[in-house]
């Protein structure tokens, strides 16, 4: 009976919101009544009535907010950024978190929750609905009624597809019907949201959103496009710190330092997003990641073509309180700018374009200058590099139109200022093609680096002897790696509107058969000569081509032959002549000759390594003095080091693994070196195995174990640093970690 009495009893106060005073006086005296009434085989019952009081009259408090990563992140794709302390989630799509109460539990007749999340000092503050509702221009929170546990509710807070990208905190209150207050906060990091169709950076195809913003490593093609090399790379977007950084890069940019509101801001548009991060990889206006330098002098930090991944890159940069890394060239600007957009949601891939016209005056044309004997001189402010490496981004484009929608060109490599600063884009692939030279951003600089036409004159002492003009050499494949495969996938219709090819030679080319290269060709109205790889040069052999000379005119013509070699890097006029041969021969009327050529490995190797040889050939009639050129650059293919795996069908986390990297010498001379393997999620950090004298021909294995970490496609890459030769041999693997 008492303890029916002293239910009623607190039931009764709990509905009258009596205060805390008048219920300590009425709890004593219903105390002191019970001692003298009750029996005191009824004091677990007084015990159990002072529990439902404490809990009755108790505020709502806190214990910790649980921010249900291993959930959140499988659901908004994040699951690669675990190694993160924060939260990392997409825009457009709700997350979940759940409330741990001390005390009583959560009323929803009497209790109310609202939630502030905070960018900086910006902030928006909303309240927590049953009603479950996701916006795609406001923030928004629910609670969602059917399975709610009033000991820790869930709550979802949904963020807009036109949030702003950056780290978060949001902060929970909680009020009681006596008003009291309780607070609990906690920490998240927004990124951009491709699978989100309402997100302005949405792109609709799933293995497109695997290989453009999920995948940690890729291939970078250089080299010519005859004769073209895939350099693998690691974007290593889920190494521990690079998530942290690429934010980082953005807090350190001149436009968050010179206005943060205004910046937070302008961070929900992908537009903005990628001109900032485009200044910020190289450092020549700011604070940024990369110091280029083409100089060929790199002892103050690390040749360009050593780096092998992104992480230590932006590692080095974070670690030296933002110093620029010494050095980088196109392809390391390129890489790391893919890097940050991938982490930060924004679908980017990087994209080669060979022969890229740098045109200073505008005038969309290149001159090149050459001796009477073939020799390229150094003579023009504009210049043709053999390959130039952009990256591309996916994004709307509601300040330019719908139909410029798609893949926008963005150059991190400082060459022009953009806005007043080294930076280029986005400009919309279809506005190049379409020549949009009117529209945002940079059209016109991107538009002569793929369309210039290419003027060759042969000079002698000031004087034009000859002058000859090439259409098609400029842009003439544009590539990025394909979908899911390792190979390259040829952009160039995308870029420009392409010409069928003909069969008749021009003063570009022809396509020869058993699958030779393409020719170069120069012809006047007297002469033609023609410039050919017999096939495409490889380290150790000879390299064999064949001049052709044609006497277009019915009289017999006494010729002078000039060849000559140098050695050049992909951006810059070549060096000294290497090699070189002359000659004299005569054609009867009509009459074509083929003269056959080599250059032998040892007259190459000590010269060229990683570099390009400019190969031309002057024809002299000597009674006329008429000269025609033809002129070809072409790389080298360097060796690949070879990688097998062991057991690869049972390959998993957390289990060690053995590789083996083998590399045979193909050179003419004894060669030794450093040998590097790297794998992001497969290796800790990078190994370091020192080879000694190999005889050509020779072959040596190395034995390595690697542990994975991660699950998925992976790439094992190696790098063997000859210690006696301007030259790197690489090669990878592609590693598929299975689910434990």
């Amino acid at each position: 009976m008492c303890t029916l009495v002293l239910f009623f009893f607190a039931r009764f106060v709990v509905l009258s919101n009596i205060s805390h005073l008048n219920l300590a006086f009425m709890f004593s005296i219903i105390f002191f009544s019970w001692i003298f009434y009750c029996r005191v085989d009824y004091l677990f019952s007084l015990w159990q009535f002072l529990i439902f009081l404490f809990h009755s009259f108790a505020g709502l408090s806190f214990k910790n907010v649980n921010l249900e990563k291993s959930e959140n992140l499988e659901k908004h794709r994040t699951e690669d950024f675990s190694t993160s302390k924060s939260l990392v989630v997409r825009r457009g799509a709700p997350f979940r978190v759940s409330l741990q109460l001390e005390g009583r539990a959560f009323n929803p007749k009497t209790d109310s929750l609202r939630i502030k999340v905070m960018l900086g000092r910006l902030y928006v503050a909303m309240p927590v609905t049953f009603v479950k509702h996701a916006s795609s221009t406001h923030w928004t929170a629910y609670i969602e009624p059917k399975g709610l546990n009033l000991q820790s509710p869930s709550i979802y807070i949904s963020p807009p597809a036109t949030a702003s990208v950056g780290s978060y905190r949001f902060q929970v209150s909680a009020f009681t019907q006596n008003n009291q207050k309780t607070r609990a906060s906690g920490r998240f990091i927004l990124l951009c949201n491709p699978w989100c169709p309402e997100d302005t950076v949405h792109i609709p195809f799933e293995d497109q959103r695997e290989e453009y913003v999920q995948k940690d490593s890729g291939l970078l093609f250089m080299g010519t496009a005859k004769n073209m090399v895939s350099r693998p790379w690691s974007f290593d977007q889920y190494e521990p710190g690079v998530l942290e950084t690429c934010l980082n890069l953005l807090q350190v940019s001149p436009q968050h330092q010179q206005n943060r509101r205004m910046d937070y801001l302008n961070r929900r548009n992908p537009v903005y997003i990628s001109r900032v991060v485009s200044a910020m990889i190289n450092s020549e206006d700011d604070r940024g990641v990369l110091k280029g330098n083409w100089s060929g002098d790199y002892k103050q930090g690390v040749h360009p073509s050593l780096w092998t991944g992104s992480s230590d890159i932006l590692r080095q940069w974070t670690q030296s309180g933002f110093s620029p890394v010494k050095y980088g060239q196109c392809w390391v600007f390129a890489a790391v700018m893919c890097t940050v957009m991938r982490v930060l949601g924004i679908p980017c891939r990087v994209v080669t374009n060979f022969n890229s016209a740098h045109d200073t005056n505008g005038n969309l044309l290149i001159e090149e200058f050459y001796s009477e004997t073939g020799k390229k001189l150094n003579r023009s402010k504009d210049s043709i590099w053999n390959f130039h490496v952009w990256v591309e981004c996916w994004m709307t484009r509601r300040d330019l139109g719908k139909e410029m929608d798609g893949w926008q060109v963005l150059d991190p490599t400082p060459q022009e200022r953009s806005g007043g600063v080294f930076c280029c884009g986005p400009a919309p692939v279809k506005a190049i093609k379409d020549r949009r030279i009117d529209l945002f951003y940079d059209v016109p600089f991107v538009y002569a680096e793929v369309n210039a036409d290419v003027h060759s004159i042969v000079l002698s002492e000031g004087r034009v002897l000859s002058y000859s003009k090439d259409t098609e050499r400029v842009g003439s494949l544009i590539c990025t790696k394909a979908v899911g495969y390792p190979r390259h996938q040829s952009l160039t219709g995308d870029y420009k509107h392409v010409k069928s090819p003909t069969s008749t030679i021009s003063s570009r080319s022809s396509t020869m058969s058993d699958g030779s290269t393409l020719r170069r060709a120069g012809s006047s109205k007297g002469v033609a000569v023609l410039l050919s790889l017999d096939k495409a040069p490889v380290a150790g052999e000879p390299v064999r081509f064949t001049v052709k000379v044609i006497n277009k005119q019915n009289v017999a013509k006494m010729m002078k032959v000039h060849v000559n070699a140098q050695a050049k890097e992909y951006n810059h006029s070549p060096s000294d002549t290497f090699w070189e041969t002359h000659g004299v021969i005569q054609l009867a009327p009509m009459e074509a000759k083929v003269i056959p050529q080599q250059i032998l490995p040892a007259q190459y190797e000590d010269v060229v390594g990683d570099d390009l040889i400019n190969l031309a050939v002057v024809l002299q009639d000597m009674a006329s003095q008429e000269r025609v050129l033809a002129t070809e650059e072409f790389n080298i293919a360097s060796p690949e080091l070879v990688i097998e795996v062991a057991k690869e069908s049972s390959i998993m986390p957390g289990k060690e693994h053995t590789a083996t990297v083998s590399f045979t010498n193909p050179f003419s001379h004894q060669v030794s070196g450093v040998l590097t393997v790297a794998g992001a999620g497969l290796l800790q950090g990078k190994v370091h195995f020192r080879m000694s004298q190999l005889r050509p021909g020779g072959t040596v294995q190395q034995g390595i174990t690697f542990t994975p970490s991660m699950v998925g496609t992976k790439m094992l890459q190696a790098s063997l640093l000859l210690t006696n030769m301007n030259s790197t041999i690489r090669g990878f693997k592609m590693v598929f970690v299975n689910r434990a």
